[in-house]
């Protein structure tokens, strides 16, 4: 056997492994892909509801789709740590301009987020679509805001702090 010999007999042993390893490459990257899609389709669904569970879940999900995406986990970080920022003192006469001041910063931080994953995945928003482009029905925003009442008034009458109000009608009117 002379050297073209041995030559086509190591492509023949070797072209089907380096195929299977190319292949199980491309499967991996593409599933990464998918997954961080899946990160980035959720917040952009959540976004209008920054409070609900799968917004959190999606945010959390970030360090570990993204890791390797310098720009997206920059961005993640400076909202993350924006978080730790919100007003905690509901007595300081200034409590809700701080929060509204807060919930802004974090509206801006988000939409930097959301543009830096959505280039990473050759998805093209710009900035201003991303923060106004939400869709959340005035329906929902007062049920939250009903059940956040009710929640906070009912903690209020557990802890003593409230009283439970009573009217007294005279039956006989």
């Amino acid at each position: 056997m002379n050297i073209s010999d041995w030559v086509v007999v190591v492509a023949i042993i070797l072209a089907p492994i380096i195929a299977i390893q190319i292949q199980k490459f491309i499967e991996r990257r593409q599933m990464k892909i998918e997954r961080q899609v899946k990160v980035f389709k959720l917040l952009m669904a959540t976004r209008a509801t920054p409070i609900s569970v799968a917004h959190v879940e999606a945010l959390n999900m970030i360090d570990i789709e993204f890791y390797d995406n310098k720009k997206v986990t920059e961005a993640w970080k400076l909202l993350l740590d924006h978080f730790g920022n919100y007003p905690t003192d509901a007595n300081d006469p200034k409590f809700q301009d701080k929060l509204e001041t807060c919930i802004e910063k974090s509206k801006e931080l988000l939409t930097d987020l959301l543009y830096e994953m959505g280039t990473s995945l050759n998805y093209h928003f710009d900035k201003v679509h991303l923060k106004r482009g939400a869709y959340l029905p005035k329906g929902h925003a007062d049920t939250w805001s009903d059940q956040e009442f009710i929640r906070r008034s009912l903690i209020g009458l557990f802890l003593g702090k409230v009283p439970i109000p009573i009217k007294l009608v005279d039956k006989e009117k």
